[in-house]
């Protein structure tokens, strides 16, 4: 069956037989992570009477990680077996949500036992990001490796599209703590599937040898204006433009009065546009103009701000895919941009940074979020998000557009030759 799949298609990726039990597993444990987000998120709610502070404070937390560890991540994953680092890193995550589905089901949760397990599910998150993400291309290879990103992506996002359908029946039904014993034994399902991997089918990689530290990754970037561009814009869509656990939670409660149901509704509406982005990404090549991520990322700050101008629960859900779409053509086309036109010897360390300016701004941006959104409403800050999306990008895009070539000579060597 596998065998019949055309080496141009768009399911190429999937003629890696190691690739195909990866993604099976990716498919349950994508479902278990929106699943608990959703959960986690109502629980924070149902904790604090509907505060989005406290709800931007766990936000915060989860990714706070993010700055401390995506970067050293990076470094472990140029330098370790990073099958063993992400049996690793699984085996962290699923005993985090195995603990605070015990915690809910026996009615002993606090607020601080919240912010402890989401800080430690950041860690794992942290670094497991970086080893994933550098791990793709000794799974299918350089020449599918812009078409499994896509499928990932997707993948992730038909999770995002179950998972909160998923948990709010759970949570209308039983209340929380499933969601979180759900997302554990996804976690497990990953660690058999590494275990199942193929050493004799992995493409290993011939690697120049470098200092293997992030001072040299910093130097390679420092020498990248097309990488710096990616990063920048990135920077600004992702902390300001992808907001919608606490854009749509908010809403969902202060705006439209609505329950736990019609909030998976909405991160399902957000699913699917994710999901068609993603579908819709992998019948592309790689990104070889840089300049079309920031001028995608306008394109979805545009559609962040009509967010806030809804005028009731289903134009704001109808409005949501289109979002969708918009944010996951930006996101996708930035990975895979970072992702080829990094040099091998060095692509652990620049997904580390670059996963660190995606998410390191979140423990930051999430609580000011929060608490704008408190004192001045979901509208406003939606719209004000969204706005600084479009405008920080353009300016970015503006002063590296002239300087922002792929250069032909991509190696770390042939980037930093005096």
């Amino acid at each position: 069956m596998f065998s019949k799949i055309s080496k141009d298609g768009n399911w190429r990726a999937l003629r890696h037989r190691n690739f195909r039990i990866l993604y099976a597993a990716a498919f349950l444990t994508n479902i278990g992570t929106w699943a608990q987000r959703i959960a986690q998120d109502w629980l924070v709610l149902e904790l604090t009477n509907n505060n989005g502070a406290y709800l931007g404070i766990v936000t915060a937390l989860q990714f706070l990680p993010a700055t401390l560890l995506s970067m050293q991540g990076g470094v472990i994953a140029d330098r370790v077996n990073k099958r063993k680092a992400l049996i690793f890193t699984n085996l962290g995550g699923g005993v985090t949500a195995f603990t605070l589905g015990a915690l809910v089901l026996t009615k002993h949760v606090t607020m601080h036992q919240i912010y402890l397990l989401a800080f430690l599910l950041g860690v794992f998150s942290a670094l497991d990001a970086p080893i994933r993400q550098s791990f793709n291309v000794e799974v299918v290879g350089r020449s599918d490796l812009t078409n499994a990103t896509s499928l990932n992506s997707a993948n992730f996002h038909f999770g995002r599209l179950v998972g909160p359908a998923v948990s709010g029946f759970l949570i209308a039904a039983f209340g929380t703590g499933p969601s979180f014993i759900i997302n554990g034994i996804s976690f497990f399902g990953v660690m058999l599937a590494l275990f199942a991997l193929r050493d004799g089918e992995l493409h290993i990689q011939e690697k120049e040898p470098t200092d293997g530290t992030l001072r040299e990754a910093f130097a390679y970037i420092k020498r990248r204006p097309d990488i710096q561009l990616v990063c920048l814009t990135i920077f600004f869509a992702s902390n300001f433009g992808l907001n919608n656990q606490i854009f749509n939670a908010l809403m969902a409660t202060k705006e439209f009065h609505k329950g736990a149901a019609s909030y998976g509704v909405l991160g399902t509406m957000v699913g699917i546009g994710s999901l068609t982005g993603a579908l819709l990404s992998a019948r592309r090549d790689r990104t070889k103009n840089p300049l079309f991520v920031p001028l995608a990322a306008i394109n979805f700050g545009f559609w962040v701000t009509a967010l806030a101008f809804a005028p009731n629960f289903y134009i704001y859900a109808l409005l949501l895919p289109i979002n969708g779409i918009s944010a996951l053509t930006t996101m996708i086309s930035a990975n895979t941009f970072i992702q080829t036109n990094s040099d091998i010897a060095i692509r652990g360390r620049i997904m580390g940074i670059y996963l660190f300016i995606f998410m390191g701004g979140t423990p930051i941006g999430s609580p000011v979020i929060g608490y704008v959104a408190e004192h001045f409403g979901p509208r406003a800050t939606i719209a004000g998000c969204g706005f600084i999306t479009m405008l920080a990008t353009l300016i970015a895009m503006m002063k590296l557009k002239a300087q922002a070539k792929i250069p032909d000579d991509i190696t770390v060597s042939g980037v930093l030759r005096p």
